[in-house]
């Protein structure tokens, strides 16, 4: 397990799976997380655009076959709500990292960095969102897993769905300087509000859960708009 955790896309992978996660692990990974992203001395906006394409996004066929018979929008209400739970989680396990015992100097583990951490998270989870939700709707960006990563992660700096006939920007799988600016002050302004989730114990774990559940629907239902036109 060592082994697969020791990469930034794999921790993330982990963090944003479908299989349930207890309190403590959660916490350990966003943990891990922040350790990898601190000894690597990257920007945040660079990780985010490295990590993008390793996001797993399941197309129309594999939404409908889990859902069963639910409808197009039964299914996107529940990918919405699914994400806001997902990203929920991510803020309470940031409030609780005070509580746990991970093997890593005190400095790997400031705020700064476990902001960093459960803004990375977050900003998968919801780049997830976005990208199944263009696959629901038949809108799913044809190309690689570097255009597709590109685009939800335009998309998700934007807070809107994609156009292909309105806009190429992220269609070529390059965050060309206009999109890494907006991506850059999108980042800052939700790892300002995560900061929220720093503040230790239960106190912590509240505020952040409620915060992250609150702009995941926000962000869901902006892109549902777009996509039902």
């Amino acid at each position: 397990m060592r082994a697969i955790e020791d990469s930034v896309p794999a921790v993330v992978a982990r963090l944003i799976d479908d299989e349930p996660l207890d309190r403590r692990t959660r916490a350990g990974l966003v943990g891990r997380l922040a350790v990898l992203l601190a000894t690597s001395g990257r920007r945040l906006v660079d990780t985010v655009i490295e990590v993008a394409p390793h996001i797993p996004i399941r197309d129309r066929e594999t939404l409908r076959r889990h859902h069963g018979s639910l409808t197009d929008d039964q299914v996107a209400a529940q990918l919405v709500a699914n994400a806001a739970r997902a990203t929920a989680a991510v803020g309470a396990a940031g409030g609780l990292l005070s509580t746990i015992e991970i093997a890593a100097p005190p400095a790997y583990l400031s705020a700064p960095v476990q902001i960093a951490a459960e803004t990375l998270a977050v900003v998968a989870i919801e780049v997830k969102l976005i990208a199944e939700l263009h696959e629901l709707y038949g809108r799913g960006v044809p190309g690689s897993a570097t255009t597709r990563g590109t685009a939800y992660l335009t998309a998700w700096a934007r807070r809107r769905g994609i156009d292909p006939f309105a806009e190429r920007q992220g269609l070529g799988g390059v965050v060309g300087g206009a999109a890494r600016a907006q991506l850059r002050q999108r980042l800052l302004r939700r790892a300002g509000r995560n900061a929220a989730s720093v503040v230790p114990f239960l106190a912590g774990a509240v505020a952040g859960a409620a915060l992250n559940r609150r702009e995941t629907v926000k962000l869901g239902d902006r892109v549902l708009v777009d996509l039902r036109r």
